[in-house]
């Protein structure tokens, strides 16, 4: 790892803020689940530079290849992994004015990716109105125990300031990929409705027919008790969003907890997906996170048990390994053959196409080593059907 990059055993720790190396962190500290990963964008919105990226496995469109040069056999199309529609999206404003960090006086900031359990999670300290302090920690995973979840902790706290905090937490389905060869937008409306409880947007994409339902649900504590919040909706073409004001005194720590479901039609029939989403924020509002987050936990104890590699006297070499090992576990679990290791797993879009050969040649040895025979079999079954 750079020397950005604290030595760990078990985490990758970034200690302090490095706006020019913002797209490298956004990539190394990207997770996922085998059903969809997620770039370690910004909760809240940040106008320095990022490449937002959102994915969902088996999810792609046939971009028509633009090359400078060609070659006999190039083919005329491939399949593009697909920027899908933005769930993490939670802006906040202090007495009106937006918190960007490209614009704050930030005080402290750090952001960890815990590969032992399987979550990334960002604080910062930064100076607000008047010169007053807030601390914002946010928490998130891909749940491993339940793969079409992802599910964010967000924390605002208040050192000495005093005011009026503004959320506005949404899902954003106006994504397009930065690498399109020819600027398109690939993604349509099917349909979107939200309420105070939930909010579901669901698109397709153009050529292929996909079909995604986003759907998120929220709970807001206030010193560790429910705060019932009457949102302000906004809802506009591919956009949902729920905007809430409340006011915050030194000491004061407000928590708002995402609940995100993305379901598509690879698993679910088209015409269930609203109704199957519906069913599906209930129950993961029902469970709550610190049960959510523990089934989580356990899952990725049971991967490391079978996948870990001791490193001993040398810190730099272990980390190393071990961030290998959790990339490859969060890109392919092997539950699905219709799914395969892309070149970039979930941390970006480089290299576009769904799947190369690095999988036979790297990917397939370490999890006929590490995983049940099963897994191994489908990623040869993919290459076979696929041929």
């Amino acid at each position: 790892m750079k020397r950005l990059y604290k030595k760990d055993e078990w985490q990758i720790i970034e200690e302090g803020f490095h706006p020019e190396m913002n797209r490298e962190s956004e990539s190394i500290f990207s997770i996922g689940n085998g059903y969809m990963g997620q770039r370690a964008n910004f909760e809240e919105q940040y106008s320095g530079d990022s490449l937002q990226g959102s994915y969902v496995a088996g999810v792609y469109y046939p971009d028509k290849t633009r090359v400078g040069w060609w070659k006999n056999g190039y083919p005329e199309y491939f399949a593009k992994v697909l920027n899908a529609p933005n769930w993490i999206g939670i802006d906040i404003s202090v007495n009106g004015k937006a918190i960007d960090l490209a614009l704050s006086k930030i005080i402290s900031f750090s952001r960890i990716l815990n590969m032992k359990e399987g979550y990334l999670e960002r604080s910062f300290k930064i100076n607000v109105s008047r010169n007053k302090t807030i601390e914002i920690n946010a928490r998130r995973f891909l749940s491993m125990a339940e793969p079409d979840l992802g599910i964010i902790r967000y924390s605002v706290r208040s050192v000495d300031f005093e005011g009026t905090l503004g959320y506005t937490v949404y899902i954003d389905g106006d994504v397009k990929n930065e690498d399109a060869n020819y600027g398109k937008k690939f993604w349509v409306e099917v349909c979107r409705e939200i309420n105070g409880d939930y909010g579901i947007l669901t698109t397709r994409t153009m050529k292929t027919d996909f079909h995604v339902a986003t759907g998120m649900c929220s709970e807001f504590q206030n010193n560790n008790n429910i705060i019932a919040v009457k949102p302000v909706i906004i809802n506009r073409e591919k956009y949902i969003a729920n905007t809430f004001t409340v006011s915050v005194k030194p000491g004061e720590e407000w928590v708002l907890y995402k609940y995100v479901s993305v379901l598509s039609s690879l698993n679910t029939p088209k015409e269930r997906l609203t109704d199957d989403l519906k069913l599906r924020l209930k129950e993961v509002k029902a469970t709550g996170y610190n049960q959510l987050f523990s089934e989580h936990i356990k899952k990725w104890g049971k991967i490391w048990a079978s996948s870990d590699v001791v490193i001993e006297g040398d810190l730099a070499a272990q980390q190393a390994i071990r961030f290998n090992i959790f990339h490859l576990n969060q890109t392919y679990t092997g539950k699905d053959e219709r799914l395969n290791i892309g070149p970039k797993g979930f941390t970006g879009e480089k290299y576009g196409g769904s799947t190369y050969w690095d999988t036979e040649a790297f990917g397939l040895p370490f999890f006929l080593k590490t995983a049940d025979q099963k897994v191994g079999r489908n990623l040869l079954l993919y290459r076979y059907k696929h041929l």
